[in-house]
């Protein structure tokens, strides 16, 4: 499936292709986009609750730039829990993004979540040559043949990888069904696990502090319903905030700019249409035009 995703003055900024099929490997979610004409300001990359693992197609390098203004060209790895403060620039940019639960992170990108410390690096940083072939061989191919190489791949590496511990995981999965609104002290008492213990243990293998991570979880369900035209006082009653000021805290904290702002960022306006099977609360309105096309390769771009 391929659409149209558009900036604030509707012209049209990416073609979107998403899977046709749910990912064989849990905890992976793969789509695929294509430039047609991105605001030379580029566009804010949003915090999410997962690693991030863009592989370039070669079109045109994606240049993101971090929180300390340092640049990164080409296929790259951005850790969960980046800041609002880090953006994408570049032209006729070609590329698979691939959302990473930290519970496989690890095991499928070779270092651990909280090693990458919700910063950006270079794939070839942590693959060495593989990376490049890697977007060699996903050049002159279909989108959906894209996926299913990069689903290839991406198994079996988590199949060769070392796994979380499976409380840390039962932890991380609470919290994303209950969207952020879960105490830490709970989850220590139903495993058993003092506070500390699961601190400790959390942190390491999933990359944030267990309240933090919550707020991470919490923040992205509020900064979609927002993206999905919701009034920021009743998104911050339904989200489990003490009241809009607390919503506002914690949306500039992570995204950089107010729940105003937020709603109209185009990096969560392509959401709904990029995973449509990843449970969006609501459509994102006029941002986004869906339209289905048999042939899934874009035209005139890899």
């Amino acid at each position: 499936m391929r659409s149209n995703v558009r900036e604030r003055d509707d012209a049209v900024a990416w073609d979107a292709a998403s899977s046709v099929r749910r990912s064989r490997v849990p905890g992976v979610t793969m789509a695929g986009f294509r430039d047609l004409g991105m605001d030379p300001e580029g566009h804010r990359m949003i915090p999410h609750p997962a690693v991030t693992l863009v592989l370039d197609l070669g079109a045109g390098l994606p240049v993101v730039e971090d929180a300390t203004g340092r640049r990164h060209r080409g296929s790259l790895v951005a850790g969960i829990g980046l800041s609002g403060a880090v953006w994408v620039r570049g032209q006729n940019i070609a590329c698979v993004q691939a959302r990473l639960s930290p519970v496989v992170a690890r095991a499928i990108l070779g270092v651990g979540p909280a090693e990458l410390d919700g910063c950006v690096v270079t794939l070839d940083d942590l693959w060495g040559r593989q990376a490049s072939r890697i977007s060699e061989q996903l050049g002159e191919v279909s989108w959906q043949d894209r996926f299913a190489l990069i689903e290839t791949l991406l198994g079996r590496r988590c199949e060769a990888g070392a796994p979380v511990e499976p409380e840390v995981a039962w932890a991380w999965h609470r919290m994303v069904v209950g969207r952020g609104r879960v105490r830490v002290e709970s989850l220590a008492a139903e495993l058993g696990w003092s506070r500390k213990r699961l601190w400790s243990r959390f942190h390491a293998q999933i990359g944030l502090p267990p309240k933090r991570a919550a707020k991470l979880v919490r923040f992205d369900h509020a900064a979609h319903r927002l993206t999905a035209g919701h009034a920021a006082a009743g998104v911050a009653a339904d989200g489990g905030y003490a009241d809009q000021s607390h919503l506002h805290r914690d949306v500039m904290e992570f995204a950089g700019v107010t729940p105003a702002a937020v709603a109209h960022e185009p990096f969560l306006a392509v959401d709904d249409v990029a995973w449509p099977d990843q449970g969006t609360p609501d459509q994102p309105g006029a941002a986004v035009r869906r339209r289905a096309n048999g042939d899934l390769r874009p035209s005139g771009a890899p």
